[in-house]
């Protein structure tokens, strides 16, 4: 079921990753900046997306590295008050991604208002950081229980710096994802935020699922847009977006224009 054209607003989104700086309790975590530099910062990413014209925002805890798979309460609670704070500002639809805690996710959603969570919510992976379980059934009754029914459910079904720990093929893991979760839509990545998502495997996964959206998850960039779109249900973008392509840089408005100005052709 395609749901973008009327939630969001048009068919084949371009939902940009709006990026908090590193956030109390993780490592790179700058204390002497304090919570006004990261309202600061992310403020001026929003405003640069949205003026440079992207339909939605996710945002994210993208510098808080190395993830947790069960975050703690600071991560979420300073997201929530972030959002909260720049709600007035917000003119598009948004959506929250707590790497990589779907519960954590959903919760935020929830206090904030959010249209939609990305996660990893079902799958079992051997990654960077540990050997990584969820438990797809807990997460859907937990949405329920906490009043999130209309939250839609992303699945990255291609975890970054993670492998499946059985040997399925991608259709495979699409098609049983798919037909046991009923996701509001399938993510599909590339090992890393910024590396290119393989237009081989996401056709494969359209192909996969039907009418199930499929997103571009990572690596989307002016040059191969075009084909990813002609492929996908739409694509989330982080990377290309920001100064000199660079992932941990600000927001570049004028890259974000011309982006969202080819994009618009295409559609």
């Amino acid at each position: 079921m395609n749901w973008s054209k009327n939630e969001i607003g048009v068919e084949k989104p371009i939902i940009a990753m709006c990026h908090i700086p590193a956030l109390p309790g993780d490592p790179d975590y700058d204390a002497e900046k304090g919570l006004d530099f990261l309202l600061e910062h992310t403020l001026k990413d929003l405003k640069n997306l949205q003026e440079g014209g992207v339909d939605a925002v996710m945002f994210s805890n993208e510098s808080s590295l190395p993830y947790l798979t069960k975050v703690e309460p600071i991560t979420y609670v300073t997201m929530a008050n972030i959002i909260g704070e720049l709600k007035h500002f917000i003119q598009i639809p948004y959506g929250v991604n707590v790497l990589w805690d779907p519960i954590a996710s959903i919760d935020l959603a929830i206090a904030t208002s959010a249209l939609f969570i990305r996660e990893i919510i079902s799958g079992v992976y051997a990654s960077d950081f540990g050997l990584w379980n969820t438990n797809s059934g807990e997460t859907a009754r937990h949405r329920i229980r906490v009043g999130g029914r209309k939250v839609r459910m992303l699945y990255n079904i291609v975890p970054e710096a993670a492998s499946y720990l059985s040997h399925r093929d991608i259709v495979s893991i699409a098609k049983s994802t798919n037909f046991n979760c009923k996701p509001d839509a399938l993510c599909v990545s590339g090992l890393t935020a910024g590396t290119e998502t393989s237009s081989e495997t996401l056709s494969q996964v359209k192909q996969a699922v039907g009418e199930t959206m499929v997103f571009a998850n990572t690596g989307v960039n002016i040059g191969n847009v075009e084909k990813q779109l002609s492929i996908s249900d739409g694509v989330v973008i982080g990377t290309h977006f920001k100064e000199d392509g660079y992932i941990w840089n600000a927001v570049d408005k004028n890259r974000v224009t011309a982006f969202m100005k080819l994009v618009n052709t295409i559609r």
